[in-house]
């Protein structure tokens, strides 16, 4: 079992999660963090921290486009460790629905 990120974190993302990573484990894209898959330790730390509750155990049914994202993403996005404040609009977009389909970006963030 691993965590994965999902779509409430898109245009959120808040970071507080990557503080409490012990393996930093967490990618930066442009608007959402993403879960390594090969990465992870299922520690469940991270979950807690997301004030979004964007982040799922992957047993959750209905997350496997998820776990894919967040796999096929962690390749190729940076590295994140360190806590960042989240973007100005952060609490406007949590909640919203559909923001895969209409906000999401595959574009890297600045990682560390």
């Amino acid at each position: 079992m691993t965590y994965v990120v999902t779509d409430n974190c898109i245009r959120c993302k808040y970071t507080d999660c990557v503080e409490v990573c012990p393996v930093d484990c967490f990618y930066e894209g442009e608007n959402m963090l993403v879960i390594h898959p090969d990465e992870c330790i299922d520690c469940g730390v991270c979950e807690p921290e997301c004030p979004a509750e964007a982040i799922k155990p992957d047993t959750e049914p209905g997350l496997e486009s998820w776990i894919k994202l967040n796999g096929d993403y962690a390749k190729s996005w940076p590295n994140i460790t360190v806590r960042r404040d989240p973007p100005e609009d952060a609490k406007e977009f949590d909640g919203k629905p559909n923001k895969l389909a209409e906000f999401f970006s595959p574009e890297p963030g600045q990682g560390d």
